[in-house]
């Protein structure tokens, strides 16, 4: 199966070949599989050497979920941002989640809720301060997700993405 660190999910869906799920480290050699769900679930892409220096930089909250064919399905990948704080000039440090993604036909089934949770684990070890994001307005799954995580609107973010749409900025203290 792997590493006692990966994490098995159970389905408890009809679809046998989807089950289990195994969320765990991404590794270089699963980058192409996570550029594909990007490509396919996303209207952001990005080039592979960004994905390439999240992996190098901050490889423990880079998870991908894998079906039971080794094929990637979804991933979660964060970084740490430095910024100033609000009401003085020291720094923190922000834990941002740059993406996550989920194949179609593997949503609902848990996979994005374990692949935050264990990311979020994983990325509080970079000794962040504040969880950091932004969502489209009209992604209202993935708005309650992070709700349910205890995320708050903290602003939007007018035009933010390339097509126009805005997105909320979630903040939630580490």
């Amino acid at each position: 199966m792997g590493t006692e660190k990966d994490t098995q999910i159970n389905s408890s869906s009809n679809f046998s070949d989807i089950a289990p799920i195994v969320v765990r480290r991404c590794t270089i050699e699963d980058l192409e599989g996570v550029i594909k769900v990007n490509e396919l679930e996303l209207p952001e892409d990005y080039p592979y050497f960004f994905y390439k220096s999240i992996l190098d930089n901050y490889p423990e909250s880079f998870l991908v979920a894998c079906n039971s064919n080794k094929e990637i399905i979804g991933y979660i990948m964060w970084r740490v941002e430095r910024t100033p704080t609000i009401t003085s000039l020291k720094l923190k440090n922000n834990g941002h989640l740059v993406s996550i993604a989920v194949l179609k036909n593997y949503k609902r089934l848990g996979i994005a809720t374990t692949l935050l949770s264990h990311s979020m684990k994983k990325i509080k070890k970079y000794k962040i301060d504040e969880y950091v994001l932004e969502v489209r307005i009209s992604n209202f799954e993935a708005t309650n997700l992070y709700k349910r995580f205890n995320f708050i609107t903290h602003s939007i973010k007018e035009k933010y993405y390339r097509d126009g749409e805005n997105a909320y900025y979630m903040t939630f203290k580490a």
